[in-house]
């Protein structure tokens, strides 16, 4: 069994990828809508200086603290499988993070950044140092590295090791296994240097947040990064505050459940205290089936017709159990996702429907957004730039307020296409810089940044290391 814990290649940034093509468009757009020609289109346009997200802006979880308890103990005290961990385990002194390996100076500001929002919004003792020993090293190596370890993760983290040449022998000792930890003392994570800035980002926020705090991930959490959905890319505000409760001075590595369970009332009421005057949501749990079909569908090595047939299955499983939020939207987006090359009409009627399953679901603007890149793109591929303007426009803020730079860059370039065929060719051009300047970051690149990003990201689930 795999000792550790991962960040699936999964849920809806591949489906992202998939569109992405269009942000080849920079130069005039060729007759032809094949991505290759548009790609090749814009190979002789200078690339504008990469944009990076300004101050961040996170937005305070709107959920009842009875709801947050929960989720707190879910998180807390199981790994994916439904493993249960026996102890809660934490950092019990400041933490020390170092980088290792050949980081990117992208990813080094990334991880000052990242370090602020913790001690900023977390409230937590940690900071950088540059010396070779640290409580948390983080270890940049190549996808290919990554991969003869864990086949299916973009990147993951490990206990009581500090280097990737530790692992196979400390993983043999079970040292990494994290049911066995009452304290945690060091811990690797491991990111891909050759992958996108934003990539890199991502698992600096996912896996340094599992390294400090829960290794769980729950796909009824809308709002967190603590879920294999993969669409928020940055800690939110939800996750920040799990982690200042996590380290609340009422809590210490080793307790029980039961004895974690009897303090969150009170921490929660301290640090959340608009969460005791919301009322609860009673939340369906998760069937194993639904999650066991959506990794089938988006799991690598599964032929095309077998992940349809399992998004559709998960489909079914959502509303029979009667997930009606943000997971009945996710269903319909992955049979939606799946089927949109051979069925478009039908795809396009999937989109709608998750769309509304979101609105109904708070928390899910970002999801929305998500969904907008494919309504926008059937709309204009049927002529209505402007309607497509309309479903573009909202979603724009959204995308950088959450600091997705791969969905803000083809956001963008839709509304340029839009605005194109509205006559409006300034505007477009604009545009199209601008988002070349925002993809630089989320999808690394060189100028055919789809082609290259598809190739390099499959993006696809696979299994989550665990302990």
């Amino acid at each position: 069994m795999m000792r550790g814990h991962a960040r699936r290649l999964t849920g809806l940034r591949p489906a992202l990828l998939a569109l992405v093509v269009v942000l080849s468009a920079c130069a005039p757009r060729p007759k032809t809508g094949d991505p290759a020609a548009r790609a090749a289109a814009s190979a002789s346009v200078a690339l504008p200086a990469m944009r990076q997200f300004p101050a961040p802006r996170p937005v305070a979880p709107q959920r009842a603290n009875r709801d947050i308890l929960r989720d707190f103990l879910d998180l807390s005290f199981a790994m994916e499988s439904g493993r249960a961990l026996p102890y809660f385990s934490r950092f019990e002194e400041p933490v020390t993070v170092r980088l290792a390996g050949a980081p990117s100076a992208v990813l080094a500001a990334d991880l000052d950044r990242l370090i602020r929002r913790l001690r900023a919004e977390a409230g937590l003792d940690i900071r950088r140092v540059t010396g070779r020993e640290a409580h948390i090293t983080v270890e940049v190596v190549s996808r290919a590295q990554i991969r003869r370890h864990v086949p299916n993760a973009a990147c993951f983290v490990v206990p009581n090791i500090s280097r990737l040449a530790e692992y196979r022998q400390a993983r043999t000792l079970s040292l990494t296994d994290w049911t066995r930890i009452a304290r945690r003392e060091r811990v690797a994570i491991f990111v891909p240097g050759d992958s996108s800035p934003q990539e890199a980002r991502d698992c600096l926020h996912e896996e340094l947040a599992q390294a400090l705090g829960p290794l769980n991930d729950l796909y009824r959490v809308a709002d967190s990064v603590f879920n294999d959905d993969n669409v928020h890319a940055v800690l939110t505000g939800f996750d920040m505050l799990i982690l200042r409760a996590y380290y609340a001075p009422e809590l210490a590595s080793g307790m029980t459940r039961a004895e974690v369970a009897a303090r969150l009332p009170a921490i929660l009421g301290r640090l959340n205290p608009q969460g005791a005057r919301i009322p609860p949501r009673d939340q369906v749990p998760t069937p194993r089936a639904w999650t066991e079909a959506i990794q089938t569908a988006f799991g690598p090595g599964t032929r095309p017709a077998a992940r349809r047939s399992a998004a559709t299955r998960a489909l079914r499983i959502a509303r029979g159990a009667g997930l009606d939020d943000h997971r009945l939207g996710f269903s319909h987006f992955a049979v939606g996702k799946l089927m949109q090359a051979r069925e478009p009409e039908r795809a396009q009627a999937h989109f709608i429907a998750a769309d509304r399953a979101y609105r109904r679901s708070p928390g899910t603007e970002l999801h929305r957004a998500h969904v907008a890149v494919h309504l926008a793109s059937d709309t204009l591929s049927e002529g209505r730039a402007r309607d497509a303007l309309a479903r573009i426009e909202p979603h724009l803020e959204t995308a950088e307020r959450h600091e997705n730079a791969a969905l803000l860059a083809t956001l963008l370039m839709l509304q340029a296409d839009a605005l194109e065929m509205t006559g409006q060719g300034d505007a477009a051009r604009r545009v199209r810089l601008d988002s070349l300047a925002w993809a630089r970051y989320g999808f690394g690149l060189s100028v055919a940044v789809p082609v290259a990003a598809m190739r390099a990201r499959p993006g696809q689930p696979g299994s989550k290391p665990e302990g």
